[in-house]
């Protein structure tokens, strides 16, 4: 999000992101995996109500990773804003335009997670450390729905980073701690963010 007016970047590809971003958290806690190209419950719903509410569509029947993360993000946008601004994160302004139309912005309010957040990124990607599991899923998303080189402060790209960041989103994270069941479900969820981005951008273009 843009730290003046909220505008979430790569917006095109916005609810695919946000989707794969909540599979991420519960493959990370052991909660879902995809087989058999299906994504599938290995664990109880947490208490989060974000999480368990993805749980609940993941439950309903079995669907594959693309089908499952436009369903899960459909909605979560507004829900994760609403938790932010919770948090004291971001603020919600509401002003009127010509005294007529009224418009909604949303200002970063304290930066402190965003900046440890981008300066553990920026470790991995510029500097070559190899990523705890979450960083690493966190930056193959990124990558996969474009939204990486938006980073604020721009990163230091290269050839180098550029790759690095494509081998996260293959998976290949070199944490041995880390189990294939998440490696391989976060490739799968960076695989489906990226064709979507893919075609957003050839809509765009043609």
């Amino acid at each position: 999000m843009d730290d003046e007016s909220g505008t979430p970047a790569a917006a095109g590809t916005l609810y695919y992101a946000v989707g794969g971003a909540v599979l991420v958290e519960l493959a990370l806690g052991g909660l879902v995996e995809v087989a058999d190209k299906k994504v599938v419950l290995t664990g109880a719903a947490p208490e989060d109500p974000l999480l368990a509410q993805a749980c609940e569509k993941i439950a309903e029947k079995p669907r594959g990773v693309d089908s499952i993360l436009l369903r899960i993000g459909a909605d979560m946008w507004e829900r994760v804003v609403d938790r932010l601004v919770e948090r004291g994160m971001v603020r919600r302004e509401e002003k009127r335009v010509l005294g007529l139309f009224r418009s909604t912005s949303l200002p970063a309010a304290d930066t402190r997670h965003e900046e440890e957040v981008r300066q553990r990124i920026r470790a991995v990607l510029v500097d070559g450390e190899t990523p705890d599991a979450r960083t690493a899923a966190l930056t193959a998303l990124l990558s996969a729905s474009g939204a990486l080189p938006m980073l604020r402060p721009k990163l230091a790209w290269s050839g180098d980073v550029a790759r690095r960041a494509k081998e996260l989103e293959r998976g290949n994270w070199g944490a041995e701690a880390v189990s294939t069941a998440v490696t391989r479900t976060a490739a799968a969820i960076a695989a489906s963010t990226a064709a979507v981005t893919a075609a957003v951008v050839v809509t765009t273009v043609t």
